[in-house]
């Protein structure tokens, strides 16, 4: 694969960053405090990679627009208790992102968090230099739609043969065949390497670092 992309773009949570139960327990959380239910665990984090108001409305398809309004600012508040840091990359992702962009490789962000989730995290972790361009769920289309995908690749004039995504849920992998845009699962968040590999990516990976050898080889 060496040489067949120009442009990478990477979902955030549970490809990136280990977050995953972080946000599940959130997300629990926030249906315990409405009394309207806590989800199972797995469910909750099947919705992880939606906008914050489709995944309530996934989980608690009863909740009115008032409810899921709660809903929501329940979870941000559990959410945003926790500082995050370099640390909660998985481990090697940052020297990963480095490399792949000291070797020429526009980097980008497709995530369901909001622009001020993401531009915390970013600076938490301090990778903000390392992305040329970054879309959030409050700011365009909730994924599956593909339209963060084709804005990055607009913005960042790539063609879309040249462009991998790179995700840990189905929902990225929907989005990327939405987008007609080449695929690898990372099976280190949300959903297991069986369920991913019902979307037919181009590899399953074990964890996001085994990207180097896959493009470079």
């Amino acid at each position: 694969m060496k040489n067949a992309y120009d442009l990478i773009i990477f979902d955030w949570d549970g490809t990136l960053i280990n977050s995953i139960d972080w946000i599940a327990d959130c997300l629990q959380k926030a249906g315990e405090l409405c009394d309207i239910g806590i989800p199972e665990r797995q469910a909750a984090k099947d919705v992880i990679g939606l906008s914050i108001d489709k995944a309530m409305q996934a989980l608690f398809p009863t909740a009115d627009g008032r409810k899921v309004k709660k809903l929501v600012h329940h979870y941000s508040e559990a959410y945003f208790s926790k500082q995050i840091g370099p640390a909660d990359l998985f481990a090697g992702v940052y020297d990963m992102l480095v490399q792949l962009k000291a070797e020429g490789y526009q980097l980008a962000v497709a995530t369901g968090k909001t622009r001020a989730g993401l531009d915390e995290a970013l600076a938490a972790t301090g990778t903000v230099q390392l992305f040329c361009a970054t879309r959030c769920a409050d700011e365009t289309a909730s994924k599956p739609d593909p339209r963060m995908l084709h804005e990055i690749i607009a913005h960042t004039q790539t063609d879309k043969e040249r462009v991998l995504m790179v995700g840990d849920s189905i929902h990225d992998l929907q989005m990327a065949q939405n987008a007609q845009i080449a695929a690898i699962g990372v099976a280190c968040g949300a959903h297991s390497e069986d369920f991913l590999q019902q979307y037919n990516p181009l590899r399953c990976l074990q964890r996001p670092t085994q990207l180097l050898d896959y493009i470079q080889g």
